[in-house]
């Protein structure tokens, strides 16, 4: 999955995640098991994975889960409609990251993998927007950069220009109004 874990975006995720989610709480992160999840279950969480269906058309595990928290980190983007995700969660509370659109890069898309591409590239609005149109209220949000150590003009844009925004947001109404 990763050459090289992006640290940063960890510690940052992590950070977000612990001022707003007690380890009392039961999470269903959305997405395969992945290195997060275990650094997640090493902080004290207790973390069920989907399986890996496609959440576009397979929702069932969400319907069914009784997570009080469910987590989304970079996994909007590659979904075809989020939309009908986010309407079929039945935890009070959400925790999602996106990657922001950057102008000066296109979407991406992996020529290997047919899983690993971005169909969304948000600005934070629509994320904001995607989340109040399914019933949710966002309650804290923050962005981070993802500085690289290369050279070149996209990597010391990298260095200011936010790359993440993440939410904390929870239910408002019921997600089948």
């Amino acid at each position: 999955m990763y050459k090289k874990l992006p640290n940063k975006r960890y510690k940052h995720t992590l950070e977000f995640l612990e001022k707003h989610i007690s380890t009392s709480e039961t999470i269903l992160d959305l997405g395969v098991e992945n290195p997060f999840t275990k650094i997640m279950k090493n902080h004290g969480y207790k973390v069920e994975n989907t399986s890996g269906e496609d959440l576009d058309i397979d929702t069932s595990k969400i319907e069914k889960s009784e997570a009080t928290v469910v987590t989304a980190f970079e996994i909007f983007e590659h979904l075809l409609s989020p939309f009908t995700v986010l309407k079929s969660i039945k935890a009070k509370k959400i925790v999602a990251s996106i990657p922001l659109r950057l102008w000066f890069s296109p979407a991406y898309r992996s020529k290997t993998d047919k899983w690993d591409r971005h169909y969304h590239e948000f600005e934070d609005w629509q994320l904001d927007w995607l989340l109040e149109k399914t019933g949710w209220k966002i309650i804290a949000s923050g962005k981070f950069t993802n500085p690289t150590k290369k050279i070149g003009i996209r990597p010391i844009l990298r260095w200011f220009t936010p790359r993440y925004y993440i939410v904390y947001a929870e239910r408002i109404k019921n997600s089948n109004s």
